[in-house]
């Protein structure tokens, strides 16, 4: 895998994390956070549980298998991704326009709002 493919799979994993987390098990988690956020190798995880890397990689696997089902089923990345490609669209139709200074102001406003939602 390229490293270009490799890092777009941890970007991803790491969205799919934030959104899907809590519906994970607590070993899944922290196998997950040690070897995407910490950048631990299998095989450091694998001494600091004593287990294999075997087992590592197969309990890593299945995470990020879990991930992607749930994304699949509730989507809550896709629409994550949709919401914030129309506010910035938004944001350019608010700069183009020819609104007062008053109401373009607020607009960004309401938009930085929608943005934190």
């Amino acid at each position: 895998m390229s490293q270009e493919n490799r890092l777009e799979k941890t970007n991803r994993v790491n969205l799919l994390f934030d959104f899907y987390e809590t519906l994970l098990t607590e070993k899944q988690q922290t196998f997950l956070k040690y070897y995407f956020f910490d950048d631990f190798s299998l095989g450091e995880i694998a001494t600091e549980f004593e287990i294999s890397r075997q087992a590592v990689y197969e309990h890593i696997k299945r995470a990020e298998g879990m991930l992607e089902v749930y994304e699949e089923k509730l989507g809550l990345l896709r629409k994550y991704e949709m919401r914030q490609e129309l506010i910035s669209t938004l944001g350019e139709l608010i700069e183009q326009s020819e609104l007062s200074a008053v109401h373009k102001e607020t607009a960004k406003q309401l938009l930085r709002e929608a943005e934190q939602i």
